[in-house]
């Protein structure tokens, strides 16, 4: 691990110091990297992902339930999807700067892992894991709820942003948009794309990412911000 990707720096970032080191190590390693390891084998974050994915969820379901009183079963399902699909935890990771400590493999380093939502997902599953087992529920619930349940608003706008963006534009403000792809660069197996929207004839927000819909996704959700700023609800 680099010096300057310390796990004494990870830890200040996530504000939890663990008493067993290893537990946070194992949540940053991923399979291609332990299986590299052959002769000093290392265990992947694999099981703690599936930890971390059950304390997850039911803590998110009691704080979506103590906080939303009037949402029916139906709407409380729907939020907490939001909040623990895919991307909502890979943008929890990458928010969290937790991305640049992941140990991969060579060959998936090579191919773009770094950039992908999966492993920044299963990463951030992982870490709950860790954390659950090292300092128990409480300090498992605090986490979760400092940096995954916090600004649920903001969170949400993200989510939804392209079915945000459509609904508005169709509805109230019956105005025409469009993406554009400004660049795609990079090997064919680690692709960057550079997306715009374009609201007849002016630029709103722009984005990146390593798929067109990725990119899209980050620039509705800024054009959704501009949107905001000048007063327009959302």
């Amino acid at each position: 691990m680099q010096k300057e990707f310390t796990l004494e720096k990870l830890e200040e970032q996530i504000g939890y110091c663990f008493g067993d080191k290893k537990l946070l190590q194992q949540a940053l390693t991923h399979t291609s990297y332990a299986n590299e390891r052959k002769i000093n084998k290392i265990a992947s974050y694999e099981r703690l992902e599936f930890l971390g994915d059950a304390v997850l969820e039911l803590v998110s379901s009691e704080s979506l339930f103590r906080q939303n009183p009037d949402m029916s079963e139906g709407e409380l399902t729907k939020l907490r999807a939001a909040m623990v699909c895919e991307p909502s935890l890979a943008f929890c990771a990458r928010d969290l700067h937790l991305v640049p400590y992941i140990r991969l493999g060579k060959g998936e380093r090579y191919t773009g892992g770094r950039g992908r939502d999966s492993i920044a997902a299963d990463v951030m599953e992982a870490l709950i894991g860790a954390i659950y087992l090292d300092g128990g529920m409480e300090q498992a619930k605090a986490f979760i709820e400092k940096y995954i349940m916090a600004d649920l608003e903001d969170k949400q706008l993200f989510y939804d942003s392209k079915s945000t963006l459509q609904e508005l534009m169709q509805g109230r403000l019956r105005k025409e948009f469009c993406y554009e792809l400004l660049e795609e660069s990079g090997p064919e197996h680690n692709k960057c794309f550079r997306v715009r929207v374009r609201m007849e004839d002016e630029i709103l927000g722009e984005g990146t990412g390593r798929s067109k819909k990725a990119a899209e996704q980050q620039a509705s959700y800024e054009t959704l911000l501009l949107l905001r700023d000048r007063g327009i609800c959302i």
